[in-house]
């Protein structure tokens, strides 16, 4: 077993069992390229500061980038029977430089060190769920753009409520999903700000320079309260959060596809890459990645359970228990990364089918609220029109047959002011085209709202 970096307080070795349940290095260990440019730019700092020699600072330097080349290409494995990834490069480094590798450490402590770590990773982490979130926008605005007259059915609470089209249906979770995308930058500053000088919890009396190193990670700003530096899990919490809600929006959209391609409305069909079959019903094709982006969204949220629950009791400044911090909000970016990815490609591939989808709005009273409008130009109260369309509705269930179908002496047996040209305001492709209210389902509002997307992503 590898020796404890802090042994020199302890009078017998750790107990095996402890140091399993201690250790970090399990999952911790992707961070071992943020750490070791972090401890690099701590090295320049301490040689400059005049803290160690400069010749001492230029040779640690030089190693630890060589330590990072030999980890990349395979030559130099983690032992996974150190403590963390922080003190097997620490080791590391020290085997191969000897004394000179021991002064790295100089003006540092392992909880700013983490800290530093964990931000250093999860900007870049944002970043890279953010551009999957602009490529899943993108294909949004793609599938849009072809299908700005694609007419079907509205709903509130799963009823036909009234006319739209697919472009405008789908880009409401481009706007979900945009939403997101200023989220996780707003959780970027605030995660992009640089702890180290901390210490442990109460700074240091070497003359360091905080600034220097926050200049040469290309932080934004330095943390101004060195216990809060050390303690803040804040950053982490709030990207787990931000992390939830595009995990609820892909799960909504995720439910969308399941139903659309049930039989039971059958507007769409799956990509065979993106679906499975039964053991034992041979007909079956599975919406198998939607609904697993359903069940994992419940798995996110758990890790933000996780986050909140750690933190709450914790005083200042350092606690043990903020090493579960890593797992809970590793566990989360892994899964929402994959479900995005996926998604995205099921979206791709996705195949319409547009002849049910203006059937099924053909056959709802999509127009009702339309009809009731009709009236209305004509000089009628909206309520009165509101009630004789109710009346209309009820007549067409019985008759079996629908508002455009109706008869127009029927319409007639209601109020005098119906006349023929009545059929055309009840023309579901019009009365999609009709709502050109900013924000509205016509095509050229949907037109507007595509290009504000685009706009958006090339922002």
């Amino acid at each position: 077993m590898a020796q404890q970096m802090w042994a020199g307080r302890s009078k017998k070795a750790l107990n095996s069992r402890v140091n399993d349940f201690n250790s970090s290095i399990s999952f911790d260990r992707r961070m071992y390229e943020v750490d070791i440019k972090g401890s690099i730019a701590h090295a320049t700092m301490l040689g400059e500061a005049g803290i160690i020699e400069k010749s001492e600072a230029e040779k640690i330097v030089e190693n630890l980038k060589i330590i990072l080349a030999d980890i990349e290409s395979g030559a130099l494995e983690i032992d996974m029977e150190a403590e963390d990834i922080h003190m097997f490069v620490e080791a590391v480094l020290t085997e191969r430089i000897g004394e000179t590798g021991k002064r790295l450490h100089t003006a540092r402590s392992r909880n700013d060190q983490v800290a530093l770590d964990i931000r250093m990773y999860l900007i870049g982490e944002i970043d890279n769920v953010l551009d999957l979130t602009k490529k899943l926008i993108a294909e949004i605005a793609d599938k849009a753009g072809k299908n700005k007259d694609t007419v079907m059915p509205g709903y509130t609470h799963l009823q036909h409520a009234q006319p739209v089209t697919f472009a405008h249906y789908i880009l409401a979770y481009a706007q979900m999903f945009m939403r997101d995308c200023e989220r996780l930058s707003d959780v970027k500053k605030r995660t992009n700000v640089m702890p180290l000088g901390s210490c442990a919890l109460a700074a240091t009396t070497y003359p360091i320079d905080r600034h220097m190193v926050c200049e040469l990670l290309g932080f934004d700003r330095v943390t101004e309260n060195s216990m809060d530096g050390v303690s803040d899990r804040d950053f982490v919490i709030e990207l787990a959060s931000a992390l939830s809600i595009l995990m609820m929006h892909l799960s909504r959209f995720s439910e969308e596809v399941i139903l659309w391609c049930s039989s039971e409305y059958a507007f769409a069909e799956l990509d065979d890459a993106f679906s499975t079959g039964s053991s034992i019903m041979p007909q079956k094709k599975n919406p198998d990645i939607a609904e697993l982006v359903r069940g994992k969204t419940g798995r996110v949220y758990g890790d933000l359970m996780t986050l909140l629950t750690m933190m709450k009791g914790l005083s200042l400044a350092y606690n043990k228990d903020m090493q579960e911090d890593k797992e809970a909000i590793f566990d989360a970016l892994d899964n929402t990364e994959i479900c995005i990815e996926l998604f995205t490609s099921m979206l791709n591939t996705l195949t319409l089918n547009k002849d049910k989808m203006l059937e099924s709005a053909r056959h709802g009273f999509l127009n009702a609220t339309d009809c009731a409008d009709y009236l209305v130009r004509k000089g009628m109260a909206f309520r009165d029109a509101y009630k004789i369309t109710g009346g209309l509705v009820a007549l067409c269930i019985d008759k079996k047959t629908s508002l455009d179908e109706l008869p127009l002496e029927d319409y007639k047996q209601f109020t005098p002011l119906f006349e023929e040209d009545v059929y055309e305001s009840l023309d579901l492709v019009r009365c999609v085209n009709e709502r050109k209210v900013y924000g509205g389902p016509a095509k050229e509002s949907v037109e507007r709202q595509i290009a504000g997307v685009e706009a958006f992503l090339n922002a």
